[in-house]
């Protein structure tokens, strides 16, 4: 009697076949897709302008997204999203910057609503949701990234995970060296379960 191996050998590797009963290939789709029919998909964020003096200066948009201990639910980052606006007055040096946070401390921060993004649906996020022009203190940096002016979008996935009593912070941050108008930009989408 032969003993044949369980798994498939590397030159034979193990092959699938999908089974779908509504249409073949098989349909797949990201989590978001699920989570926003369910109505557990949310979006929250906001902009800080300036209009800068002639030294000109830094404008920082920084999005707090914070899981309340015991609240019984994790979030998952969907997209990080915003950008950097510039009108100048003057010829001008720009810089501008993006950096993915966890924890710390917001100044003088304001409270954002999180929006359902399946209008029909009646559920409330579990998350607080804050807002700060400046960078939060005593955070970890988990990426940072130089950024041009206009928009950009990070499609997460739900790469980063945050659960009760953890808090993710999105911070948008634009550099004139002369006056002008700059803009900075920064929104999450997220799921909960």
């Amino acid at each position: 009697m032969p003993n044949n191996n369980v798994f498939n050998p590397l030159n034979l590797p193990v092959y699938t076949s999908n089974t779908n009963t509504y249409i073949s290939p098989g349909i797949v789709a990201p989590p978001e897709n699920s989570a926003g029919s369910t109505g557990n998909l949310y979006n929250a964020g906001s902009t800080n302008s300036t209009t800068l003096g002639l030294l000109g200066g830094t404008v920082i948009a920084t999005v707090q997204l914070a899981n309340p201990a015991g609240s019984g639910r994790t979030l998952y980052v969907s997209r990080l999203s915003g950008g950097i606006t510039v009108a100048l007055n003057l010829l001008s040096s720009f810089s501008g910057s993006m950096s993915l946070t966890a924890n710390g401390t917001l100044s003088s921060p304001s409270t954002l609503t999180a929006v359902n993004s399946n209008l029909s649906s009646s559920n409330t996020s579990a998350a607080i949701v804050r807002f700060s022009s400046s960078a939060p203190s005593g955070a970890t940096t988990l990426m940072a990234m130089p950024l041009q002016a206009g928009p950009f979008q990070s499609n997460e996935f739900g790469r980063y995970v945050v659960p009760p009593g953890q808090a993710i912070n999105l911070s948008v941050s634009g550099s004139l060296s002369v006056g002008g108008l700059l803009a900075s930009t920064a929104y999450f989408t997220w799921w909960e379960v």
